[in-house]
């Protein structure tokens, strides 16, 4: 008998026997343009994936659910293309907050957030810390890159443009694989593209302009250099590395 992963699937009694030893996992995403190639739901489509993959190797290990993806972000700087439901900073600061609050009041005591937006990863940190400090509880907010950057690395993602980049060669790779359907041709084309620094997510410090996205037609490098088989190699990586994540998190 399968082991069951999905927090959805349960009925209250399940769920609120496995919530005191269980970790629980939400993933969280985005409804934003991703260029003129990739569907908007890109983002959350992506860290669905992975979170119910990784939760399948960490099930192994560890008693492991996930709750039903939030589809919605912080995208405000996506809205002027269209296709784009955001919600605002505080507002969404505030749904995860609660959410979290939810998860805790139903009984569960090791919880982690998994993002997939880049909008996101600030906020998801800031809930976590919070909610930390309020309850005895613990609590992890992670993007999938930063903790697969090393594997992403080993598989030469960073080496075609932005990692992870915005509708970029890496994202066009993973949707070419988990939902060919999806795509548009033809992929759009940017020459000039450097690759992005092997040692690290992160640069000594954050640069924002204004209506910068509209300056690139809402997508980085050049998605037509994307591949579906690299794609897959790009997930698995990203499953394995949150897999190896959750069960770390969980057993500290």
């Amino acid at each position: 008998m399968n082991t069951p992963i999905l927090l959805h699937e349960l009925t209250r009694e399940k769920a609120r026997q496995l919530a005191p030893q269980t970790l629980l996992v939400l993933p969280v995403g985005a409804v934003e343009q991703h260029g003129p190639h990739l569907p908007v739901g890109t983002d959350f489509l992506t860290v669905e994936h992975v979170a119910r993959g990784a939760a399948e190797q960490a099930k192994e290990e560890i008693s492991v659910l996930v709750a039903p993806t939030l589809p919605f972000g912080s995208s405000h700087h996506h809205l002027s293309f269209g296709g784009t439901l955001s919600l605002a900073t505080e507002t969404y600061y505030r749904v995860l907050a609660d959410l979290g609050e939810s998860m805790i009041v139903s009984g569960f005591r090791s919880l982690v957030l998994i993002n997939g937006h880049g909008g996101n990863h600030e906020l998801i940190q800031l809930v976590a810390r919070d909610l930390a400090i309020k309850h005895n509880v613990r609590f992890a907010a992670m993007s999938y890159w930063t903790v697969a950057w090393d594997a992403l690395v080993a598989e030469a993602a960073h080496l075609k443009g932005h990692l992870p980049g915005h509708a970029g060669f890496y994202e066009t790779s993973q949707i070419m694989a988990l939902r060919p359907d999806l795509v548009v041709e033809p992929l759009p084309h940017r020459d000039g593209v450097e690759g992005s620094d092997p040692r690290s997510f992160y640069g000594p410090y954050r640069s924002e302009k204004h209506r910068f996205l509209e300056s690139l037609d809402g997508y980085t490098d050049s998605p037509d250099q994307g591949d579906a088989e690299r794609g897959q190699a790009y997930l698995a990586a990203v499953i394995r590395s949150l897999g190896q994540a959750f069960v770390e998190f969980h057993k500290s």
